[in-house]
């Protein structure tokens, strides 16, 4: 609406892949590649808005984006439990997480604090309570005039005006069929979060400090912490001590060779 606002720039990052049968993951990714197109050769966002879309996910790709990462996105429906591991590897190389309070998310917040990630949307209980009550997400839809522009674009074919029914289904499955992980319910406090973000991300000071912040706090999560924890309260395994022979290991060193 004012590509020519006071924003902070952006490249957005989205990695991924799908399996041969999964239809409705192949078009989500062409959904992002769709945007991409339009965002990508906008002149009036140029320089404020970047979105690309990483082909075929992996961990070689991973080690050259999650160190160069300011802000990961791990934002799963609560009770989800579709957040795994991923976003430890962006905070223990300084990355700021936005998320919901689903899988690791949650352990992330008891360690590094509430000032220090940013945590949007319904908690477990609340999905639970807004699906029990009879959850219709027309009402998000028609409630949220950016929201309804957003999915109207889309299903109208801003995004795809070779094939302007091509993401009918997508639509369909969020207006139509239930919207199964309530997004539309969730959508205005992911966009509130993302104005905070932005906002904090001007202080260089104190967008650093959250950073070495939870760097620090990624310690918790170690592999040598986690399986001591999984040996005394899941395994109930006791450590057993290894005798040491002094003698026989100082004979041994002393016969290898140096280090060049």
């Amino acid at each position: 609406k004012n590509p020519r606002g006071d924003f902070v720039p952006r490249t957005v990052l989205i990695g991924g892949k799908a399996a041969p049968g999964y239809y409705m993951a192949k078009m989500i990714i062409k959904l992002i590649t769709s945007v991409a197109d339009v965002v990508n050769s906008d002149a009036d966002v140029c320089g404020r808005l970047k979105v690309i879309f990483l082909e075929n996910y992996r961990v070689s790709l991973a080690e050259k984006v999650i160190p160069a990462a300011d802000l990961s996105q791990q934002i799963s429906t609560a009770g989800t439990e579709a957040s795994g591991t991923g976003n430890m590897k962006f905070m223990i190389n300084g990355a700021l997480t936005v998320g919901t309070l689903d899988g690791a998310n949650v352990e992330m917040l008891q360690e590094v604090g509430k000032d220090n990630i940013f945590i949007f949307g319904m908690t477990v209980e609340e999905v639970e309570a807004l699906k029990q009550g009879g959850y219709d997400p027309v009402k998000y839809y028609e409630g949220n005039a950016d929201l309804k522009q957003v999915l109207d674009q889309i299903r109208d074919g801003h995004f795809s005006p070779d094939a302007p029914d091509r993401f009918h289904n997508l639509i369909n499955s969020l207006l139509v069929h239930g919207d199964r992980f309530c997004l539309l319910a969730d959508y205005a406090a992911y966009i509130a979060m993302q104005d905070r973000i932005s906002e904090e991300y001007r202080s260089k000071e104190g967008w650093a400090r959250k950073c070495v912040l939870n760097i620090a706090a990624g310690g918790f999560f170690s592999s040598d912490r986690t399986i001591k924890q999984y040996a005394s309260e899941i395994w109930k395994a006791v450590p057993v001590p290894v005798k040491r022979d002094k003698k026989k290991d100082d004979a041994k060193e002393a016969k290898e060779p140096s280090a060049p």
